[in-house]
């Protein structure tokens, strides 16, 4: 059966495709112009219950309300165009003084600690850094430029040079260093500050400077008696930073921008410029790069891919690009402080949702998008479904749909099946033709009547399954389809019942905890999210006094056939090995004391069932990021030219949104996919005129 919605008024009619901060990026710029409301409509369709994307939460109801996360989520500082608009979000949704995450500050506290995994003889040593906390607030005020970056990295050698000429030992290519130093600097700093002026033959001085003073350094360490940990990572410093600078100027990057360098990896580009291979090109925290986006093809850690380029441009905005603080960590779920607000405040306005409505094709017609067809997953009690519930006063995701709202018979079915809805492999189908002697009612969009414009806000990883027709009448939209790479991560928390110096990890400056990237794979990235437990609903019998979030790449080299119904189980089953394995074997060198390989204190964990062993595991969360549109966008080396504006796939009446864009990040992150949602929102309504960060300035 297929079913079309009734007409409506003659304004212009949007349907956004998919929940993600994408899609809810474009919403929201296209209903902030005064007087929106009689220029378009806008409907957002997504499957399954609730907004989010790869960043979507849930609370568990069976679970104590705890959060349920896609994997480890936090905001950084140089996110300036998704800080502007969760600040306009939380000021207009005008929570009540004192009420759960009233306001922005409330919702995102500053952190300043991050920890690199930094292996030793064969043992990981924590390397430490507290960054400064900066001038300004995120999503204000003026941007921080690529040579004002520049700047404070020369900076930053001056204060290791100065270092290592306090340690013992430092003769004369030490001061020669110095000097050399003193000498760049000058040169450097009486260019203006506008990069886009200088003329590549200063550059080109600068980077011989640079070389020079970088072998001047190395031959001062022949001269040092043996260091520790202190000494190596102060030559790790200054040699990876000295390499880098040396590079991007030489390759005129300030001057022609970071895509110049993005036909070459990242590592390879280190080599080109002579970084040497165990403090540079290999070193801690040039692995810790890799780590923390996920850069393996395929998941196979002996594949790491990331083009230099972008890399760059990314690590300078996160390092020296911020406002405020490094990090901010969101103060409940994802789903809590990001999507919850930014749904209710869209629907105020009169943006439209339609959930559990599943998007299987994009039809062309010609040079537009034609229909959109889509299967209605289930059918709801009331003609409206209120997706959210409240945790502790505060309005939340749950982790399942709320099954009261939706048909009985067919709400007995998904929780006798434990069918997951937002499964690209899901048997539902299936099971609701044998059940109900029918196929699931089928909603077809038409070009005219039920849209005007599309705003494409699925990964692309979904773009060859949904759009095989549009793909054989666009090369551009093909070729972003074939030439971006994704890859599956996987994520787990585990609750405990030892606080954080309990387990062996006493350094905590200024009461924060870590956030920690570089450790041994898989799972190569930790967090303590201590905070989040105040958001549960815990018995106090029970409460635990940790929960500490892991989350790496999952190698899955390919995606079986749609009709593989037990995929997603098999992968999950990868993620849980994978974690015990972590916490069994390995987890004893971030927690000392829970003890050797094999020894882990599995009591340790909080189990409400109280089981013996390992067993106690199965109480945790843990999960696999196989879906198509759940694949993490990766940034090979090359593939930033085929990545799209939102107006480039070639049909008239077709926009993208999402973080596999060309924004000007060209990175799988939250910022990328808010530049994605503005972009679209700029090529349907020419707003927002500006969008901060697309070029290199």
């Amino acid at each position: 059966m297929t079913t079309r919605p009734a007409a409506s008024t003659q304004r212009e009619k949007i349907a956004i495709l998919g929940g993600g901060i994408g899609s809810l990026a474009a919403a929201w710029h296209l209903s902030s112009a005064p007087g929106w409301q009689e220029r378009y409509q806008v409907t957002v369709y997504q499957q399954g219950w609730r907004l989010g994307g790869k960043g979507a939460s849930g609370r568990n109801a069976l679970h104590a309300q705890r959060i349920e996360e896609h994997g480890l989520h936090t905001l950084f500082g140089f996110y300036s165009n998704t800080f502007a608009m969760m600040r306009a979000a939380y000021d207009r949704l005008g929570r009540a003084p004192g009420a759960p995450l009233a306001t922005w500050r409330d919702a995102f506290r500053p952190h300043d600690y991050l920890a690199l995994a930094d292996p030793v003889d064969g043992a990981w040593r924590p390397w430490h850094l507290v960054f400064p906390t900066l001038p300004g607030e995120p999503g204000s005020g003026e941007p921080v430029t690529m040579w004002q970056m520049a700047m404070t990295l020369l900076g930053w050698i001056g204060r290791w040079l100065d270092e290592l000429a306090s340690l013992q030992g430092v003769a004369a290519q030490g001061v020669d260093a110095a000097r050399s130093y003193r000498l760049l600097s000058a040169l450097a700093r009486t260019m203006p500050d506008d990069s886009s002026k200088h003329q590549q033959h200063q550059h080109t001085l600068v980077a011989q400077a640079l070389e020079g003073m970088r072998a001047r350094v190395r031959a001062s360490y022949r001269d040092m008696a043996p260091g520790g940990d202190d000494l190596r990572r102060l030559r790790i410093s200054l040699e990876t930073v000295s390499t880098v600078l040396k590079g991007l100027f030489a390759d005129g990057v300030f001057i022609k921008g970071f895509d110049t360098v993005n036909g070459i990896d990242l590592r390879a580009w280190l080599a080109r410029h002579g970084g040497d291979p165990e403090l540079c090109i290999n070193s801690t925290p040039v692995r810790a790069a890799y780590d923390l986006v996920f850069a393996y093809e395929d998941g196979d850690f002996d594949r790491p891919t990331a083009e230099a380029g972008t890399m760059l441009r990314g690590m300078l905005r996160l390092m020296l690009g911020y406002k405020g603080s490094i990090i901010f960590k969101m103060q409940a779920g994802m789903g809590d402080t990001i999507f919850a607000p930014l749904y209710q405040v869209l629907l105020g306005r009169g943006v439209q949702f339609r959930f559990f409505h599943r998007v299987e094709e994009l039809v062309p017609d010609g040079d537009d998008v034609g229909a959109i067809r889509m299967t209605r997953q289930v059918t709801l009690r009331q003609g409206r479904y209120n997706p959210l519930v409240q945790v502790r006063g505060l309005d939340c995701w749950p982790s399942a749909p709320d099954y009261a709202q939706i048909d009985p018979a067919q709400a007995v079915l998904l929780q006798e099946r434990e069918v997951d809805l937002e499964s690209w492999w899901s048997n539902w189908p299936e099971l609701y033709r044998r059940q109900f002697g029918q196929p699931l009612p089928e909603v077809l969009l038409e070009r005219g009547r039920d849209f005007d414009k599309v705003v494409f806000g699925i990964p692309v990883g979904s773009l060859a399954l949904l759009c095989p027709r549009l793909l054989a009448s666009s090369a551009p939209l093909k070729a972003a389809s074939e030439q971006l790479r994704t890859v599956a991560t996987q994520a787990c928390q585990v609750w405990l019942e030892r606080n954080l110096a309990q387990m062996g990890w006493t350094h905590q400056p200024g009461g924060q905890q870590p956030v920690l990237t570089g450790f041994s794979e898989p799972y190569d990235i930790w967090a303590p999210m201590d905070h989040l437990l105040a958001r549960e609903d815990w018995l106090p019998a029970q409460e635990p006094e940790n929960v500490s979030y892991f989350c790496g790449a999952l190698p899955m080299p390919s995606c079986p056939p749609q009709s593989d119904h037990g995929f997603p189980a098999r992968a999950r089953a990868l993620a849980k090995e994978g974690a015990i394995e972590l916490l069994g074997q390995r987890i004893g060198q971030l927690w000392p004391a829970a003890g050797r390989p094999g020894s882990f204190a599995w009591h340790w964990l909080s189990d409400p069932q109280q089981r013996d062993g390992v067993a106690r595991f199965d109480a945790q969360y843990w999960r696999a990021n196989v879906d198509p549109s759940e694949r993490y966008v990766l940034s090979v080396a090359g593939s930033a030219q085929y990545r799209l504006a939102s107006d480039g796939a070639g049909f008239a009446n077709l926009y993208l949104a999402g973080d596999w864009l060309k924004t000007g990040l060209d990175a799988g992150c939250i910022e990328a996919a808010v530049m994605g949602g503005m972009q679209a929102s700029r090529a349907i309504s020419g707003s927002p005129e500006f969008i901060e960060g697309e070029h290199d300035a």
